[in-house]
C-alpha cells in the first residue's frame, strides 16, 4: 500500500491509465473481429472496406505503444491475406 502522498497519486494515475489502455486494447480486438466477421460472411468488398477502417484503429493503438508495432503489422497482414483468399476462392 502506498504510504507517501506521491505514491498514492502515482497509484491513482496508474489505475486511470490502466483502464484507458484496456479500453484501447478492446477497441483493437473489436476492429479485428469486425474484419474477421466480414471474411467469414464471404463478402470480399465489405471485408475490404472494414479492413481499411480497422487499419487506422490498429495503427493508432500501436503508435501509442499499447501494443507492439510488430503485432499491429502482423495482424493487418493476416487480415489482408484472409481477404485476398476470398477472391481466389471464386
Amino acid at each position: 500500500m502506498a504510504n507517501s502522498a506521491q505514491a498514492k497519486k502515482r497509484a491513482r494515475q496508474n489505475d486511470k491509465q490502466r483502464s484507458h489502455n484496456a479500453a484501447l486494447r478492446t477497441q483493437l480486438r473489436t476492429a479485428v473481429k469486425k474484419v474477421e466477421k466480414a471474411v467469414l460472411a464471404g463478402d470480399q468488398d465489405a471485408a475490404q472496406k472494414q479492413l481499411i477502417a480497422s487499419q487506422s484503429v490498429i495503427d493508432r493503438i500501436a503508435d501509442k505503444k499499447i501494443v507492439h508495432k510488430n503485432l499491429a503489422s502482423r495482424t493487418k497482414s493476416r487480415l489482408a491475406k484472409a481477404i485476398k483468399g476470398l477472391g481466389e476462392k471464386k
